[in-house]
């Protein structure tokens, strides 16, 4: 969730300077290119088809965000013969930037399901549906 999801990313750059990741996904986590920062507040998400996370929402679902930085550029090997391509979910705040990510048992939120209300109740409610 929000922080715990950007360290999950290969980089990070805050203040000019650039700290490694875990690298589980490629990416760097980067300032929001947006008129108001920080992005404060409900926004709705574009989820893939087919994604367990986001199952019985509605597209217009919103959920709360509270964040200055998001991958704003995701480019994945989809010939990686050792890994399926993760489902990414989207959001816009200024310029789109990854909300979601969803890569086997690991998945991870920008936003914050916890105060999202009945939307995150049902995202969470999903994950756990899968442990």
């Amino acid at each position: 969730i929000c922080v715990g999801m950007q360290i999950l990313f290969a980089r990070g750059i805050e203040h000019g300077v650039q700290t490694e990741g875990l690298d589980e996904w490629p990416g760097a986590v980067e300032p929001l290119q947006a008129e108001i920062v920080p992005h404060m507040g409900w926004n709705t998400v574009d989820a893939p088809a087919g994604s367990q996370l986001f199952a019985g929402l509605d597209a217009d679902a919103r959920f709360y965000f509270v964040h200055s930085y998001a991958v704003q550029d995701w480019s994945f090997d989809e010939h990686n013969p050792t890994m399926q391509a993760p489902r990414v979910t989207w959001s816009t705040h200024g310029k789109p930037f990854v909300a979601a990510v969803e890569n086997g048992p690991l998945w991870a939120t920008q936003f914050h399901p916890e105060k999202s209300g009945d939307a995150g109740a049902q995202l969470l409610t999903n994950w756990i549906g899968t442990l």
